[in-house]
């Protein structure tokens, strides 16, 4: 695809969540045909940040969560420094039709990782994790039915990110757990509680990690130190409306939380 399609469907995407508006689908001729065709239209989010890029989320990390949007594996995309909140804000509710929360486990890299042709294994990504923080994401799409839109586009939607909430850097003994056994439970004003665990993240939310860093070397890109990594839901999505308040229990490690403003 011609690098004036590429910057011009990354434009109407930015536009479209500017305005809080939705899209049925990008005009023919800029539809990415391939996952690194999406890559390179997500890539030119890039310049709409006046802000070192903050980090990156994984999506679709659950058979179910794939299956629900028609694709066969995880898909990245990039945290925006714009888009991030922290422990116990008080956020607006914005224009978000997907309407849902999630708790993830999120890592903070301690160094860079290059892209390199030889995949890299988890004990030497586990190496260069600095931290491991508890989060929350609500995700949105630009597109009216993300459901049927693609993965290409869905890529190229930056994988549907949205808001990220970082909460507190959890003990390190999160080094020493099974965090694929770790249970989780997120809690969403007026609802029933939402029972989850780290095995709901690719079976394991350090096997969603080297995912993403296998994912971003085959594209040449550096993962970076500093740059946070959250790693996708442990619990089902639940869903929010503005006047909840949402919470991520993970037990021993810790609990972030957020409100939204009423209407």
């Amino acid at each position: 695809m011609q690098s004036e399609k590429l910057t011009a469907a990354a434009e109407l995407l930015r536009r479209t969540l500017e305005h809080g508006e939705t899209i049925q689908a990008l005009p023919s001729e800029c539809i990415p045909e391939s996952r690194a065709q999406g890559y390179q239209i997500q890539q030119q989010l890039e310049g709409f940040s006046k802000e070192p890029l903050y980090g990156w989320k994984i999506a679709a990390t659950s058979a179910a969560g794939q299956a629900h949007i028609g694709i066969d594996g995880p898909i990245a995309g990039r945290v925006f420094a714009e888009t991030v909140f922290h422990d116990g804000d008080v956020i607006p509710f914005g224009a978000n039709r997907m309407a849902v929360a999630e708790a993830e486990f999120a890592f903070r890299m301690g160094c860079d990782l290059e892209p390199r042709e030889q995949p890299y294994q988890i004990s030497e990504v586990m190496d260069a994790v600095a931290d491991l923080h508890l989060a929350i994401e609500t995700p949105d799409s630009r597109f009216e039915d993300f459901v049927t839109a693609g993965g290409p586009q869905l890529i190229a939607d930056n994988a549907c990110a949205y808001l990220f909430i970082l909460g507190p850097k959890a003990p390190d003994v999160w080094r020493d757990l099974d965090l694929a056994a770790h249970e989780t439970v997120g809690r969403v004003t007026g609802l029933p509680d939402a029972p989850g665990k780290g095995a709901n993240v690719l079976g394991d939310p350090r096997i969603a990690l080297v995912w993403l860093v296998n994912e971003l070397s085959s594209l040449g890109i550096m993962l970076k130190a500093g740059q946070y990594v959250t790693t996708g839901t442990t619990t089902v999505p639940m869903p929010i409306k503005p006047g909840v308040t949402v919470v991520g229990d993970f037990g021993i490690l810790g609990q972030v939380s957020c409100s939204f403003l009423p209407e």
